[in-house]
C-alpha cells in the first residue's frame, strides 16, 4: 500500500521550523511494509490544504495529516478535511468533557477556543490524547483511510504507537520492505549511475535511488514483498548484481559512513593513524573521532594552517618548503612522514591545498589538493582537483583522504 503525508503550519514553510514527524512516521509506516510516496507541506489555509487532501487521496488509499488540530483561528486542518470530503463537522459533547476535565487536572481555566477541538469530521473515530488537547481523528473511507494526528511530536509519537498502529495492522494487507545501503567512495554519481543502471532500471520493485554528496554515492535499494522472505530474496537479487558490478569500490553495505569503516579496519589491526592538516584546520581529525571507540586507533594530529607552523610543529625543511611551495607533492609527503614520525602512528594522513577562493600560490586554481599518505612501506601524495567553494573543497579532501587510507589497507 501507498501512503501521503501533509504536515500543516505556516512556521514549517520559513527557515525556523523543520518537519521531523513525517520522517519518524515514514519509518513505522515502512515498517509495515507501506511506502509513503509524497510529502507536502501545507500552510494554515483552508482553502488550499482541503485541495491537497483530496489530491492526495486521489493518488494513495492513506493519508496522514499532522498539526492543526489546536484551538486557535488557524488551526484549520478539521475544517479543511471536512471541506475536501464534503462533509459536516460535528460536535462532541464527550470530548469537550475530556478536555475540560484535563483543565481542571491542571488548576487551570478553560479558554472558550478549545471548544472548538471538540468537533469532529462526520464519520470520524476520535483518537484519545493523554498528552494534551487536541483528540486525534480517524476516518474510515471507501477504499481508504485518514488519520488526523496533533503536530507536537510527544503528542503525535505514542497516539500514533497506542492507537493508529493496531488499526493499521487491522486494515492493511501484510507487506514487507527490505532496503540495501550501499556507500561507494572514488566514482563520480554519473559514472557509477552509467555502470549500475543496466543492472537496475529492469527491476520495477526494487526501486533504487541513487544520492550524491562530496566524494561519496549512497544506493537505496527498497524491495516490496507480500512476505518477509520475498522482499528480503528481491533486495537481495538486485544487491548481489549491484556488488558484482561495482566490486571494492563499495566500502560499505549497512550504511556505516567511511570513518567508521576505516576505524574499525584499523582497530582490527591493532594499528593506529595521525593526521597532519593545512587546507581541512582540523576537519579529517573531526571526522576520524566522530568514529565510536576513536581513542583506540587514532594517535592524534597537527593543525598547521600557515608556512611557519608547518615548519615550527612538523619540523620540515624550511629549503623543502621555499623550493616547492606549501601546496606541492614534496610537502605533502613531508607532512605525512613528520606526522607519523612524531606520533608513532602506523599511518598518517595529510592535506595541503588551497580552498579558495583566493589562493596562496600565484598561478594555483583554487580546489588544488594534494593528500599525503605515509605507510611502514612507503610515503606518496596524489594530486587533486575538487570542484569549487571553499566548504565543498574541504568536505572533498577529506573523504578522499578516508577513501585513500581505505584502499591501502584494502590492498595491504
Amino acid at each position: 500500500m501507498n501512503a501521503e503525508i501533509i504536515a500543516v503550519g505556516s512556521e514549517l514553510l520559513t527557515p525556523a521550523r523543520i518537519d521531523t514527524n513525517s520522517l519518524w512516521l515514514t519509518a513505522k509506516l515502512n515498517g509495515l511494509g507501506v511506502e509513503v510516496i509524497r510529502k507536502t507541506v501545507v500552510g494554515d489555509e483552508r482553502n488550499l490544504l482541503a485541495e491537497a487532501a483530496a489530491a492526495a487521496l486521489n493518488r494513495a488509499p492513506l493519508l496522514l495529516i499532522t498539526g492543526g488540530l489546536g484551538p486557535t483561528e488557524d488551526d484549520v486542518t478539521r475544517e479543511a478535511v471536512a471541506q475536501a470530503l464534503k462533509r459536516r463537522l460535528l460536535f462532541s459533547e464527550e470530548i469537550l468533557k475530556g478536555i475540560e476535565e484535563r483543565f481542571r487536572r491542571l488548576g487551570r481555566k478553560m479558554a472558550p477556543n478549545n471548544r472548538r477541538q471538540a468537533f469532529l469530521v462526520e464519520g470520524a473515530m476520535p483518537l484519545p490524547n493523554p498528552h494534551g488537547t487536541a483528540p486525534g481523528q480517524w476516518l474510515d473511507l471507501p477504499g481508504g483511510m485518514i488519520v488526523l494526528l496533533p503536530g507536537p511530536p510527544r503528542e503525535l509519537e505514542p497516539m500514533f504507537e497506542n492507537h493508529c498502529l493496531p488499526l493499521l495492522r487491522e486494515r492493511l494487507p501484510q507487506a514487507f520492505i527490505r532496503t540495501r545501503f550501499f556507500r561507494v567512495a572514488g566514482m563520480g554519481e554519473s559514472d557509477l549511475d552509467n555502470r549500475i543502471a543496466p543492472i537496475y532500471k529492469p527491476y520495477g520493485n526494487p526501486v533504487t535511488t541513487i544520492l550524491a554528496a562530496e566524494g561519496d554515492v549512497q544506493i537505496h535499494l527498497r524491495a516490496r514483498g507480500a512476505t518477509e522472505q520475498e522482499a528480503e530474496a528481491l533486495a537481495e537479487e538486485l544487491g548481489a548484481k549491484i556488488l558484482a558490478e561495482l566490486g571494492d569500490s563499495v566500502y560499505s553495505t549497512d550504511g556505516t559512513p567511511l570513518e567508521a569503516v576505516v576505524g574499525r579496519a584499523v582497530l582490527a589491526r591493532g594499528e593506529t593513524v595521525a593526521v597532519a592538516e593545512s587546507c581541512t584546520a582540523g576537519l579529517l581529525a573531526a571526522r576520524l573521532t566522530e568514529a565510536p571507540g576513536a581513542s583506540g586507533w587514532f594517535a592524534g594530529g597537527f593543525v598547521v594552517y600557515g608556512e611557519t607552523m608547518k615548519t615550527k610543529l612538523l619540523g620540515l625543511d624550511e629549503a623543502l618548503v621555499k623550493q616547492h611551495g606549501v601546496v606541492s607533492e614534496a610537502v605533502a609527503v613531508a607532512m605525512a612522514e613528520s606526522a607519523r614520525d612524531r606520533t608513532g602512528a602506523t599511518y598518517a594522513l595529510s592535506i595541503t591545498g588551497e580552498a579558495g577562493p583566493e589562493v596562496s600560490t600565484p598561478g594555483m586554481e583554487p580546489g588544488t589538493v594534494w593528500i599525503g599518505l605515509a605507510a611502514p612501506s612507503e610515503a606518496s601524495a596524489r594530486l587533486y582537483r575538487f570542484p569549487t567553494g571553499r566548504e565543498r573543497v574541504r568536505r572533498y579532501a577529506v573523504q578522499t583522504a578516508l577513501h585513500l587510507l581505505w584502499r591501502k589497507l584494502k590492498a595491504s
